[in-house]
């Protein structure tokens, strides 16, 4: 594919940290599929410019739909990451309640002695 045009997201800056953040900009690709020309945006991106060449992957089911990755793996881990951590976040939550109301417990039986 070829990188049609680019659109400016946002502009390079600095985070809190002090560290350079890159432009981030809307990226367009141009490629052809069984002699059908495609153009599609392939996201937002950093370091592309407009006639530069680029490996995509698109679905034969439908060619509209493209990637920059071959495989799944990455997104399902993220996925299953995300779910596994907000599971970890409600359990540690609850067990912070249950210590919460126990202590508050004990404190209610010393205080009346």
């Amino acid at each position: 594919a070829v990188v049609s045009s680019t659109e400016l997201v946002e502009e390079e800056h600095m985070d809190e940290n002090g560290d350079t953040v890159e432009a981030t900009y809307k990226v367009f690709v141009r490629y052809t599929v069984d002699g059908k020309e495609y153009e599609e945006e392939l996201g937002e991106l950093s370091g592309y410019e407009k006639n530069q060449k680029i490996t995509i992957y698109y679905n034969p089911d439908d060619p509209g739909k493209i990637t920059q990755t071959k495989s799944l793996i990455l997104p399902i881990v993220i996925v299953i990451g995300g779910i596994v951590s907000l599971v970890v976040g409600v359990i540690s939550g609850a067990n912070v309640i249950k210590r919460s109301k126990k202590m508050k417990e004990q404190e209610r039986t010393w205080n009346n002695g």
